[in-house]
């Protein structure tokens, strides 16, 4: 396994390549989107960069965890080809002010760009520059993350790039609890509630599915079970596949929650067809 910290050293790769851009702290779900690659390309890439555009001030950007060597360890196993570590000054070379910065407008300000309204920046950014000094034929992202997975995909279809984005289905824990790297700031208690995230979520699921339609009840009722249960909700939204406010007539909608319990913050989702 090749660790590659040099844009020049990347630029005499030719052969077919799929990436898995990855903050580190790898768990099972990184490794399920690399197995993944490993079948679609001759080469796997795996980058490891801890974003700081993407994080707020006030967010845990110093304290994220980083375990480089533990990663490596079980990319090796796993047979992957080349990860990519940049340094910070690599990826913004005159500085993240002063960068270029790339942005999907107005659906970036919904959900998760609402309280985080730096976030989507930072990681559209981010993926854009790591597109253009890696020049994947192909990149792999879990739907965890399904905002996000939805403005990659706009920003690689408005920009035309010649790449082919592959979302990858949640990997969770036997309770339920939709795999993170931040789980580990779970207290013993915290981590025992967790799991409820997942099945409120699969509740209003069913009632969908049923087919009931009054969206906004739904969604108030969920948000104030998750505060009896000790979470701090962000949002608990049912929209559209697409991302649009649904109509009753809609039947391809998505579950979106994000909630803390104590500083950590979660997120997960669920996609929903009915008749």
């Amino acid at each position: 396994m090749q660790i590659i910290t040099s844009i020049s050293e990347l630029r005499k790769l030719n052969t077919t390549t799929a990436l898995v851009p990855t903050m580190g702290n790898l768990h099972a779900g990184h490794l399920s989107l690399i197995k993944q690659a490993k079948s679609v390309a001759e080469k796997v890439i795996v980058s490891i960069f801890v974003n700081p555009l993407q994080f707020a001030p006030t967010e845990d950007f110093t304290t994220y965890p980083r375990t480089f060597e533990q990663d490596c360890e079980q990319l090796e196993q796993i047979g992957v080809d080349l990860v990519f570590t940049p340094k910070i000054t690599d990826i913004y070379p005159n500085g993240m002010d002063a960068s270029t910065y790339v942005q999907v407008p107005n659906l970036s300000n919904i959900l998760c760009g609402i309280s985080r309204p730096i976030f989507f920046k930072g990681v559209i950014t981010v993926v854009n520059i790591l597109f253009n000094i890696l020049q994947p034929n192909k990149a792999l992202f879990g739907e965890k993350d399904y905002q996000q997975l939805f403005l990659i995909k706009r920003m690689v279809k408005d920009l035309f790039m010649p790449i082919e984005i592959i979302g990858m289905p949640i990997v969770r824990e036997t309770d339920g609890l939709a795999m993170s790297s931040r789980n580990n700031y779970l207290t013993t208690e915290q981590r025992a509630t967790a799991p409820i995230l997942f099945q409120t979520i699969n509740n209003i699921k069913q009632k969908l599915q049923a087919g009931e339609r009054n969206f906004a009840e739904l969604e108030q009722q969920t948000i104030t079970k998750l505060i009896t249960a000790g979470f701090t909700p962000d949002y608990f939204k049912i929209y559209r596949t697409d991302l649009i406010i649904p109509t009753p007539k809609d039947n391809k909608l998505v579950i979106l929650a994000a909630a803390n319990l104590g500083s950590t913050r979660l997120i997960d989702n669920c996609q929903v067809s009915s008749l």
